[in-house]
């Protein structure tokens, strides 16, 4: 059985001879218009000069031309750089000055968003390896019609609906890299976690196999194909031959409708999407068709989710998964019973992983129910490595190869495990893991601030950042100001919701090191807010 992504492109026959892989917005994208999308993509690509190797940043919404382009990317044995709609110019600039992208393709219009502003913005440095901006229209009609946009700085502007024709050559592989992810960690700028091929479609039809997708079934897709919590479920969908229903963007009034009429029986999300989704409908069991909702925890006041769901027939599966090993690496059967069902972890989806926790502090691997540092064996999923980074790679492995995840977790009996939480400082901020150092780095640009500390605090509305800053000498904190900085440098998540003012930050002296005391720092935020 093949391993490259045309594998996955090519009707697996287990759809119940649908023939239909995508509802773009309940409309029905055939398996015959979509292969002929990709060979039109991959042909323009070809014809920009992309090939084996090269860079195709991708920051697009949830579309067909999303999936779309990485199959033809993959066609060309070309890389995709997975980027978020959500970024802005300071944000993009590091993704594009680390990944040296041949191609940026955007969508300039989408959700009154100015890409192109925020393209222009960007250190021009990070530019440099572009020769190519392909502008997607929802107006194919309109844009083929309309004359070629205008290039500037060395780049030339194209019309996705009107990309040069070229034959290009079948470079595909199943070890030919195709996916870059950016993941924040620990560190003050990303890493981008590359993925290979054959890693992408070995995981797909685990997961396929794990939900036993057949005919009958449906997914439906709610995270954003840009991060590889969404594009796994994505493909896991293409694996198991069954429809995906998608839309650019969430909306849980949409969404509602779309299950409910496409039958979907698959689903994967967030605590707030699900808590969206049953707001969304006033019956007492509005979405009978779903067999298997997996959901990850992000926000705090909805603790009780997974029983306010069940009460309403939707049995909420914890899971577990990472950019490094890939997103949907373990999860949790329907049938089981609620409080061990909607706990993070579960089972490894490929039959070949295995998971164990270890003493930090004495290298020892723990027996179950002792909680340690989770670390992962994925011979199935396992990243390539960091983009560019040996040295983060290497550290990113024990010597016998497994994945050091950075989580606290418990082992379980039949090979098992329970998610805690994470073991460092990363932060989980509006769905994303997210580093405090980028967000400190910001604000520490803004200027008249000696030292910036980020945590993040529970509040009504989930996870949210919160910044403590030493202000320099002579100098005072404008609240207003250093948010406008930040909101217009970092994506909406990411900016805290209040900026101290702080003379001195809470340390802990050993005989390592002096540390900065970050739970005292979370329990002043809490103080602080709490007093208004």
């Amino acid at each position: 059985m093949s391993e490259t992504l045309a594998a996955l492109l090519d009707d697996p026959g287990q759809a119940a001879g649908s023939g239909v892989p995508l509802f773009d917005r309940g409309v029905p994208v055939p398996a015959d218009r979509l292969r002929a999308e990709v060979a039109r993509i991959a042909g323009g690509l070809a014809a920009l000069g992309v090939g084996p190797g090269d860079r195709v940043a991708l920051w697009l919404p949830n579309v067909p031309a999303w999936l779309a382009t990485l199959f033809a990317a993959a066609r060309l044995g070309a890389v995709v750089v997975s980027v978020n709609t959500r970024y802005k110019s300071h944000e993009l600039a590091i993704i594009l000055r680390r990944s040296q992208p041949r191609v940026l393709v955007c969508w300039p219009g989408f959700s009154g968003i100015d890409f192109r502003g925020i393209l222009a913005a960007c250190d021009p440095a990070a530019l440099s390896s572009l020769s190519a901006l392909i502008e997607y229209d929802e107006d194919a009609a309109a844009a083929a019609a309309a004359p070629p946009p205008a290039g500037s700085g060395g780049i030339a502007r194209h019309r996705f609906a009107a990309l040069p024709a070229a034959a290009p050559d079948d470079a595909a592989s199943p070890s030919a890299p195709c996916i870059l992810f950016a993941t924040s960690g620990t560190t003050k700028e990303p890493k981008l976690v590359l993925h290979d091929q054959q890693t992408l479609v070995r995981h797909a039809r685990n997961v396929a196999a794990a939900w036993q997708l057949g005919p009958g079934a449906a997914v439906y897709l709610v995270p954003p194909l840009c991060g590889v919590y969404g594009l796994c479920t994505a493909l896991a969908a293409r694996a198991g031959g069954v429809p995906l229903w998608m839309r650019p963007a969430w909306d849980a009034g949409a969404a509602a409708g779309d299950i409910v009429r496409g039958a979907c029986t698959h689903i994967t999300g967030t605590d707030d999407a699900y808590a969206q989704l049953l707001a969304a409908s006033a019956a007492p069991t509005p979405y009978p068709s779903l067999a298997y909702a997996g959901f990850a925890p992000f926000n705090p006041a909805l603790a009780d989710i997974v029983a306010t769901a069940e009460q309403r027939g939707l049995r909420l599966s914890g899971l577990y998964g990472a950019s490094e090993v890939l997103a949907l690496f373990s999860v949790r059967a329907s049938a089981t019973p609620g409080a061990e069902r909607g706990l993070a972890g579960g089972y490894p989806v490929d039959p070949a992983a295995r998971v164990r926790a270890r003493d930090p502090e004495s290298g020892q691997v723990l027996p179950d129910g002792t909680a340690g540092e989770l670390e992962i064996l994925a011979p199935h999923s396992r990243m390539v490595g960091y983009f560019g980074d040996a040295t983060a790679t290497a550290a990113a492995f024990t010597a016998d190869g497994w994945y050091r995840t950075g989580d606290l977790g418990q082992t379980t009996a039949g090979a098992g495990f329970v998610y805690l939480s994470r073991a460092g400082d990363s932060l989980r901020l509006g769905g994303f893991l997210v580093s405090p150092a980028e967000i400190e780095t910001v604000v520490q640009e803004a200027g008249g601030i000696e030292a910036c500390q980020v945590v993040a605090v529970p509040r009504p509305d989930g996870l949210r950042a919160v910044a403590f800053v030493i202000p320099a000498a002579g100098c005072a904190i404008d609240e207003g100001k250093l948010a406008e900085y930040v909101r217009a440098r970092l994506a909406a998540y990411k900016v805290p919701v209040r900026f101290f003012a702080i003379d001195a930050f809470p340390v802990t002296v050993s005989a390592n090191a002096t540390k900065i005391r970050r739970d005292a720092l979370r329990q002043l935020a809490l103080e602080r807010l709490d007093a208004g």
